[in-house]
């Protein structure tokens, strides 16, 4: 049996969150104290420098109005399609051996009656053992990792222009990007976001879900991830690919943790036909295309 103390760190230990598909176990009404981001987002030793002397044809607000305004067309769209959803979150051991896992798949799909909803597909017992996942876990997997930054979301952030910058054969605009204020229960996405210099879309995005919340008796702490994103229909960029690998760091000790999204097949739900201008057909005129 182990003492309290022992009690404390098993619980401690167990208690944090594994990245936008992670952990976070949240005690209902109990007092914590909430770190806040430090902002501007370090993107890290090693990362590329944008640069911060190359021409822009608009000024930046113009640009950061007009992308956020192809967000909002791009949620409308994805919002249209079903797909394959696929999420694994390991621990790894100081050899370099995975020790736990967690995964499901999941189809995204309409019912009857139009209606988006999510159907399990996989979900093998976890083996985890040394964290845990939550409900919260989930809801950032599907609004943090994908992020989203349309018009609504703006005033909630700050967004700064940070240069240009070639990503393979995309020109990219860099921003980076923090929440202005930390409301209490929400969850917000700090790091770097690239955005397409043509299409005026978020191709990738480098970062974190934020806050990590410190409790008593829980540690809830996330990981940087990056995801990316492909051109569906030679149109829009939807999201194909989060991964997260990194430290997780606890009173008790350094969790090594491993995540990695996929989202693929898209397809677009249901189709429309547009009717022209009706006109007569005679029986001796054949019709007209």
């Amino acid at each position: 049996m182990a003492d309290t103390a022992q009690k404390w760190r098993l619980r401690a230990r167990r208690t944090g969150w594994l990245g936008a598909a992670v952990l976070a176990i949240l005690l209902a009404g109990a007092p914590g104290r909430t770190q806040e981001p430090a902002h501007p987002f370090d993107a890290g030793p090693g990362a590329p420098t944008a640069d911060t002397n190359a021409p822009l044809p608009m000024p930046v607000e113009q640009i950061i109005a007009k992308f956020a305004a192809r967000e909002d067309e791009m949620r409308r769209e994805r919002d249209q399609f079903t797909y394959q959803q696929t999420w694994v979150v390991q621990t790894v051991d100081q050899d370099g051996y995975v020790d736990g896992e967690q995964r499901e798949s999941d189809d995204i799909v309409f019912n009857i009656q139009g209606k988006r909803y999510e159907k399990v597909t996989d979900a093998p017992a976890p083996t985890l053992k040394r964290i845990m996942m939550s409900q919260q876990d989930i809801d950032d997997l599907e609004h943090i990792q994908p992020f989203v930054l349309t018009t609504d979301k703006i005033a909630l952030y700050d967004v700064r222009y940070v240069g240009r910058e070639q990503v393979d054969e995309l020109s990219t605009y860099v921003f980076d990007v923090g929440p202005r204020k930390i409301e209490k229960n929400q969850r917000y996405f700090q790091g770097r976001i690239w955005v397409d210099a043509r299409d005026l879309e978020i191709v990738k995005t480098y970062g974190k879900a934020v806050p990590d919340i410190i409790k008593k008796n829980s540690e809830n702490v996330f990981p940087r991830f990056e995801t990316i994103r492909e051109n569906i229909e030679g149109t829009y960029w939807f999201p194909t690919y989060t991964h997260a690998d990194d430290y997780l760091h606890f009173t008790t000790g350094n969790i090594h943790i491993r995540m990695t999204v996929r989202y693929k097949n898209y397809k677009r739900f249901g189709s429309t036909i547009k009717f022209g201008t009706p006109t007569e057909v005679k029986p001796d005129q054949p019709p007209k295309p």
